[in-house]
């Protein structure tokens, strides 16, 4: 009987082991990363949600800075019946370097004024950030704020004066302000009085009242504001158009440096929560506040071209210091939805603006569907302007008759489970 001697291969069984535990060193070593990175969002979130702060820090700011084909590809990779955008590189490697560089540094490489402003007191007073970006603005250019040349605000450490922001002293000793907006004349057919009043469900403003253009003044200036052809202007076509769609609109043109005693641009915003206060309180029925602007940027970052002619581009402007930021930006968002669907190019996307960066509030807390709208720039012309209104007319119209149908509704079906309700108590009182 001849003995049998088995032997291990040590080589083998070395490798084998050598390679499962390399597969699990990097599957602890992912687990490790992937928790990290879930904490890491985590406390930002929390962070943010706490202080209401920029998020341009959180993962919802790093998307803004991508194009809407990443996201298309993304899922085109999971969803086989999906094709993905092939004419358009979705995501560059200069895109990457950039949001990277961005997020790390807080420098924008398409703003050389961003690398200073961080060292300068006061300098990051005109930082923006995204929420939300448009087809009209992949680079993620900010909204530009400029004080009228007479009225250029003189900036302090610890001063909030950016975008007509109040000045930081006591509430007590600014004096009440309370201007009378000055109405514009009803159309005859829309009625007379208390009754048209009654009727109007938009309100069109103007904190910065004198913003004009270049092309619409014959003296030459690098920031050019106007007593009469200005800003207000747009405003008028706004409330035109609206009311030619069926929505009344009430449009104040008041004009604050004119009407104001002692008259300091960096309270326009106590200005003009006067004006809107006192217009809620006159008419119940308003429930759609819009302050229309004019942006500070040059041509060539405040036009687009559609179907042969040119419009003037758009920013919505969002408050974090209203606690309730994120309705208005939903409501913000329901008008920049619709421009990036019919007009793509138009909308320079939705921007956020802590009480550090801006006035923070633009009286946005007095309703949830209340938004800063800035319209073109100091090189457009007041017809490119004007189609911009149009189409903003015509987007807007279609908003508020579907939000007036769907409480007209509400309130109809409330009503009639009332009648039921009180025709099941009567007839039950009946049969006992």
């Amino acid at each position: 009987m001849k003995s049998t001697i088995k032997t291990i291969n040590v080589a083998r069984w070395k490798k084998k082991w050598m390679t499962i535990l390399t597969t699990g060193r990097t599957f602890v070593l992912m687990a490790i990363a992937s928790a990290v990175f879930i904490i890491v969002v985590g406390v930002g979130g929390i962070l943010e949600q706490k202080g209401q702060s920029s998020p341009f820090s959180s993962m919802r700011g790093i998307t803004a800075q991508l194009s809407s084909s990443w996201f298309s590809n993304m899922l085109a990779m999971e969803i086989p019946s999906m094709k993905g955008e092939e004419n358009e590189e979705a995501l560059s490697a200069k895109q990457v370097s950039q949001m990277l560089f961005r997020l790390a540094t807080n420098v924008s490489l398409d703003d050389p004024k961003s690398l200073v402003a961080g060292e300068l007191p006061g300098g990051m007073r005109e930082v923006a950030v995204p929420l939300r970006l448009g087809t009209g603005n992949q680079i993620a250019k900010g909204p530009e704020d400029l004080a009228p040349s007479d009225m250029a605000p003189h900036t302090e450490e610890g001063s909030d004066l950016s975008h007509g922001g109040a000045p930081v002293d006591d509430p007590a000793t600014v004096e009440p302000v309370k201007p009378d907006p000055v109405p514009d004349k009803e159309p005859a057919n829309e009625g007379t009085g208390e009754e048209a009043d009654k009727n109007k469900v938009v309100f069109i403003y103007h904190s910065h009242n004198q913003e004009s253009w270049k092309p619409e003044l014959s003296k030459p200036t690098d920031n050019p504001n106007d007593p009469k052809v200005n800003i207000t202007l747009v405003g008028k076509r706004m409330q035109q158009q609206l009311e030619k769609r069926g929505v009344g609109t009430q449009h104040s043109n008041v004009d604050y440096k004119s009407t104001v005693k002692n008259y300091n641009w960096n309270r326009s915003y106590q200005y003009s929560n006067q004006t809107v206060k006192k217009a809620m309180a006159n008419n119940s029925n308003l429930g759609f506040f819009f302050d229309i602007h004019r942006d500070s940027s040059k041509r060539e970052n405040s036009t687009v071209t559609i179907n042969g002619k040119d419009y003037a581009k758009v920013y919505f402007i969002i408050g974090h210091k209203n606690p309730n930021w994120k309705q208005n930006e939903n409501f913000a968002a329901s008008i920049h939805d619709r421009l990036e669907k019919e007009y793509p190019g138009i909308s320079k996307g939705i921007w956020g603006k802590t009480a550090s960066t801006g006035n923070g509030e633009y009286n946005q807390s007095l309703s949830p569907n209340s938004v800063i709208i800035e319209i073109g720039g100091i090189e457009n012309t007041l017809e490119e302007n004007y189609r911009t209104a149009d189409v903003l007319a015509e987007l807007i119209a279609e908003i508020v008759h579907e939000k007036k149908g769907t409480e007209t509704a509400k309130q109809s079906k409330t009503k009639t489970n009332t009648k039921m309700n009180t025709k099941t108590n009567e007839k039950t009182s009946a049969n006992s």
